[in-house]
């Protein structure tokens, strides 16, 4: 099932973004910068923001939150932020439902492209966005240690 994110997700919501960070940062930049305190602080803060915004939506599977994706529009452009799946369920479907629930979303909104940024040594996740239809950004394919990826919206029948 996916829906929104409440208020009392956010300690699911933020476990499961911290757990899923450090499978791709771990080994690439110091642990601080991800599961350090602050870092935790901080990412609490935001999903906060995001939750109360209705911003957020979650993956629930067997009673738990098992993925989370986020969205906002930035400069004009749509932008996918955030999409993690706990690593427990990963192979199970869980993303591509979540992505496919922020498609439909935009589409409804009368989204045409989405942008995203994955880091640049998360083979996986880039693997992912391949196979959901993602292509490098052909205006700005890097932002820093992360890759730029956009996605055109076609319609429902196409």
């Amino acid at each position: 099932m996916i829906r929104l994110a409440t208020a009392a997700d956010l300690d699911a919501v933020v476990a499961l973004h911290t757990e899923a960070r450090a499978t791709y940062y771990r080994g690439h930049i110091p642990d601080a910068d991800f599961l350090g305190a602050e870092e935790v602080a901080r990412s609490r803060t935001g999903w906060a923001g995001a939750i109360d915004r209705g911003a957020v939506l979650c993956a629930v599977r067997d009673g738990e939150v098992a993925g989370i994706a986020a969205y906002g529009e930035r400069e004009g452009l749509m932008h996918l932020t955030q999409l993690h799946v706990l690593p427990a369920r990963w192979r199970a479907g869980v993303g591509a439902e979540l992505h496919a629930a922020c498609v439909a979303n935009w589409r409804a909104a009368g989204v045409t492209t989405a942008r995203l940024e994955v880091f640049d040594k998360n083979e996986r996740a880039q693997a992912f966005y391949a196979a959901q239809g993602w292509t490098p950004d052909p205006e700005n394919p890097r932002d820093g240690d992360h890759v730029v990826l956009r996605l055109t919206l076609g319609t429902e029948t196409e």
